[in-house]
């Protein structure tokens, strides 16, 4: 069992309304505010105590721009000083419009530039592999429209020919992709050997399940869907 908190998920919205000047990413940023409070309330092993411990789970975040939620979870579990959302935006503030894993705790990468992510997170397996760390999970938390990079078909492609099973991506598919693909997000890498599950991206307990069934020797692919009347 994860780190507990004292501040629950009702107190995230106070924490994000904290955060001004990136308003055009207002609305992708909260349609990740379910998964990332699943994710670190109920799943990922990792604290703000254990950030240097190799064998922590680790989520990277490739959806990198407007991490406002991101920054909320991080503070509602201990990760941040809540004080430094008041200066988001604002010069010298360590909270910057795209992540910085040197300047923000509990940021595993550098992330903002679409398309990178899944990447890291296959070589982040491989490098743990090596080390004969099989326990730590890694979580890519990408955008639907971040499909389009074909970084990613390569990443997608090499994850499921290798089996990781240590691998979890969750795609916020909230309608933004140009091109689509056909069958939809899950058959893409369903086709290419990994486990995929389809839930709704607001539902915490169908999240949850989600997140932790068994996918024995393959990675693992949860499309959190998120309808446009669901934007608040």
């Amino acid at each position: 069992m994860v780190q507990t908190s004292r501040v629950g998920f009702p107190d995230l919205a106070r924490l994000f309304e904290r955060m001004n000047g990136d308003e055009k990413h207002a609305w992708a940023a909260a349609s990740t505010v379910h998964v990332l409070w699943v994710l670190y309330d109920r799943v990922l092993n990792v604290s703000p105590q254990r950030l240097e411990d190799p064998d922590r789970d680790r989520l990277l975040l490739s959806k990198g721009h407007g991490p406002m939620a991101f920054y909320a979870v991080l503070a509602a579990k201990g990760f941040l000083d809540s004080v430094a959302l008041d200066s988001w935006t604002t010069f010298g503030s360590p909270l910057g419009q795209h992540p910085d894993r040197v300047l923000v705790p509990g940021a595993e990468i550098g992330s903002g530039s679409l398309g990178h992510g899944l990447a890291l997170g296959v070589g982040t397996i491989l490098g743990l592999r090596a080390q004969q760390r099989l326990k730590p999970r890694v979580v890519v938390l990408l955008g639907d429209g971040e499909l389009d990079e074909g970084s990613n078909h390569e990443a997608i492609a090499l994850a499921g020919r290798l089996g990781l099973q240590q691998l979890t991506v969750v795609v916020i598919d909230n309608g933004s992709a140009t091109h689509g693909w056909p069958g939809g997000i899950a058959e893409r890498f369903a086709v290419e050997g990994w486990q995929t599950r389809t839930v709704g991206g607001r539902d915490g307990e169908a999240l949850y399940r989600a997140f932790t069934g068994e996918h024995p020797g393959r990675p693992l692919c949860v499309v959190a869907v998120i309808e446009e009347d669901e934007a608040a």
